[in-house]
């Protein structure tokens, strides 16, 4: 391949060549080309001077192939002849034999809750297929995308590069978690005795700012900052913690520890959306396809459990 790019060779000639061959006819291979007989004898004359040798003769009215046009015709041919089938081939994807690999960004809150049961649908679907699950957050999922280091996420996004698809898959709405045993902050406590309460939070800075902070300029009482969800339950368990988390966070928690409690927030905030982020680039690809149907289909889930 690499003498065919030096000779810069336009493989367009020799599909006009096959043509004429066949045809025996400029006037016919123009005609089913849909190009004019100039351009026809134009393409051949090229063709000619690139070979270095005459590739027919004339046979009465018609063109036959000389020798070196024969050899060229035969070891030409079945060449072009791939390159129309490969473009014409639909892509073959079969779930229960891929063995692709699928990179998707996921916020730590989405992880969690999500993960687990796309890996049991995959499992049972396309039990081939392989996730390498990254880390994506608000600010960093961008970057993740214009590095091409994921093919998809599931996270909360802002500005975001060129070429992504961006589509709902439910509200990050917040609720307070707590541990009854401890704590006794009730179903719907006050803002006074929600802001008295000692706090865990999430904070993706390394301070003491979570989302309340941010959002209202309210002050908690912060006696821990951990940088991701994964420790919140274990920390709220057995302790006067309270920590404001996202509902589907908080529903992954109870699942394991029945006996914390949630509360409503003392503030109108939902949240952001959580979105499913896909590259354009690898729309029709069937394996990413596959992942997004089970993802949608987890999210309309965690909504029916809302």
């Amino acid at each position: 391949m690499p003498s065919v790019y030096e000779r810069d060779l336009d493989l367009n000639l020799l599909r006009v060549f096959v043509v004429v061959a066949d045809t025996g006819s400029v006037t016919e291979a123009a005609k089913q080309l849909y190009v004019t007989q100039p351009a026809v004898s134009a393409a051949l004359r090229r063709l000619t001077a690139s070979v270095g040798a005459p590739l027919f003769v004339r046979a009465g009215r018609r063109l036959a192939l000389s020798a070196r046009g024969r050899s060229l015709s035969e070891r030409a041919r079945p060449h072009l002849e791939a390159l129309v089938a490969a473009t014409q081939a639909s892509a073959s994807f079969d779930p229960k034999t891929t063995e692709r690999v699928v990179r998707i960004g996921l916020s730590d809150a989405s992880e969690s809750w999500l993960l687990p049961p796309l890996h049991r649908a995959l499992a049972e679907k396309a039990p081939g297929i392989r996730l390498i699950s990254l880390a994506a957050q608000f600010r960093t999922v961008g970057g993740l995308f214009a590095s091409s280091a994921i093919d998809l996420a599931v996270t909360v996004a802002d500005e975001l590069p060129s070429g992504i698809v961006r589509r709902p898959l439910l509200s990050a709405g917040f609720v307070c978690l707590f541990d009854p045993r401890h704590e006794s902050l009730g179903k719907a406590p006050s803002l006074a005795r929600y802001l008295a309460a000692d706090h865990v939070i999430v904070s993706y800075n390394g301070d003491l700012r979570g989302v309340v902070e941010d959002a209202f300029g309210q002050t908690r009482r912060v006696r821990v900052s951990v940088p991701t969800f994964h420790a919140v339950g274990a920390l709220v368990d057995g302790s006067a913690l309270v920590a404001t988390v996202p509902s589907v966070v908080a529903r992954d928690i109870l699942r394991t520890r029945p006996h914390l409690r949630t509360a409503r927030a003392p503030f109108s905030f939902a949240g952001g959306t959580v979105e499913l982020l896909v590259r354009s680039a690898v729309l029709d690809d069937p394996a990413i396809e596959l992942v997004t149907q089970h993802l949608e289909r987890i999210a309309r889930a965690a909504r029916g459990r809302a």
